[in-house]
């Protein structure tokens, strides 16, 4: 099965195209006269050069990636608890390529959908996006604001139960950003199963559970985290498992604590995976927090069979009026594999000009393999959004 597409297949589970799911406040009396459009979009640019150990290239002449990018969405309530949302999206490489993986241009209706809500109950059917929170396993990562996949299939939200949110989705397709849409996990034409809870009634502290089903397939998947704020203090603990019919299941337990004073932020994430045949990274990056070295630095190595023991260290300073300066270091050290320990590193810049949220981050990673060889990669990106 196609991890890629799979990731794609649970972020539908909420119900707004903003991708947060919020509470549905009852309607006393149906709307009759339709509301005003709701209207969204961005446009993004980003440039990124790489340098690989080999030697193979030279920093921003043979392998660079220029991106920018245009997202426009609008979603109108028809009247009677009925509305219809769509996105158009596209980017191109504005004639810079350097490297041939490049795609010079592509556009696509990146969602187009139907929504119903009822009093606490909201449902939305069609080619929809949604990010990780109350879906770990798979989600709709993005580039430059593009969604990497949607997909098409049916969500439900209830919010019935006080500080509770309830989540039912069934996805029939992933739509990789151009399509076509495919089968969630390549072969399967019954789609996959979500339900997933997350309860806030305890002061500061988020519960979530997550469970899904891959039918035909036969994949199991569940996670479960607790978060809460004691003060300054942020603390965070979570478990994950994937497991496909007949094969060796993937385990994954994370805890991270964090704290903020006068502008300084400092975050500290363990975690132990032992990776089976199914993995808790189903394509972008994955939401596991042990897996959070693949997104900071570039370096995914969920390998069958492994077991890997993850550090990581996050620092960020505030600088009233100036922006956020930050960095990180990770370490993996891996048993049972090819790879025995990666070293990775960040430093990066965020701050504004005027309306655009601008970025500049340096990373590096150097893996050390069991047959005494090594790999580096390091990486510059240059990157500013607008939204609107």
């Amino acid at each position: 099965m196609k991890k890629g597409l799979l990731l794609s297949v649970v972020a539908s589970g909420f119900i707004f195209a903003g991708g947060n799911i919020a509470p549905v406040q009852p309607v006393a009396q149906p709307q009759v006269a339709p509301a005003a459009c709701d209207f969204w979009g961005q446009i993004g640019a980003r440039y990124e050069f790489k340098k690989l150990s080999d030697g193979a290239n030279k920093w921003g002449k043979e392998d660079n990636t220029w991106k920018a990018a245009v997202v426009m969405g609008v979603e109108k309530d028809l009247g009677y608890g009925f509305g219809v949302g769509a996105e158009l999206a596209g980017f191109s490489d504005l004639g810079l390529k350097k490297i041939a993986t490049n795609t010079n241009n592509k556009a696509d209706l990146s969602q187009l959908y139907l929504t119903y809500k009822n009093g606490n109950t909201a449902i939305k059917a069609g080619r929809q996006v949604l990010p990780k929170s109350l879906s770990p396993w798979a989600w709709s990562d993005d580039s430059v604001g593009v969604k990497d996949t949607t997909f098409e299939g049916v969500v439900v939200v209830n919010t019935d139960v006080k500080d509770t949110t309830l989540v039912g989705a069934w996805i029939a397709k992933a739509r990789p950003f151009g399509g076509p849409s495919v089968n969630v996990n390549g072969v399967n034409s019954k789609g996959l199963f979500m339900l997933a809870a997350q309860n806030k009634s305890i002061a500061n502290t988020t519960l979530t559970g997550t469970v899904y089903y891959v039918t035909e397939a036969k994949i199991t998947s569940a996670w479960a985290s607790a978060e809460t704020k004691a003060g300054s203090a942020d603390l965070g603990l979570q478990v994950a498992y994937a497991k496909a019919s007949g094969s060796d299941a993937t385990t994954g337990v994370a805890a991270y604590a964090g704290t903020s004073f006068n502008g300084i932020d400092a975050k500290l994430t363990l975690a132990y995976l032992k990776a089976g045949a199914t993995t808790l990274n189903m394509g972008g990056t994955s939401a596991f927090w042990g897996n959070s070295f693949a997104g900071a630095f570039g370096g995914d190595i969920l390998e069958n069979g492994s077991k890997q023991t993850l550090a990581r260290l996050d620092l960020g300073y505030k600088i009233a009026g100036y922006g956020k300066v930050y960095g990180g270091v990770a370490y993996d050290k891996v048993k049972d594999s090819a790879t025995d320990k990666i070293l990775g590193g960040r430093v990066g810049y965020k701050f504004n000009v005027g309306k655009v949220a601008a970025k500049v981050e340096y990373r590096y990673s150097k893996a050390d393999m069991t047959d005494g060889s090594s790999v580096k990669h390091q990486r510059v990106r240059v990157e500013g959004i607008y939204k609107f």
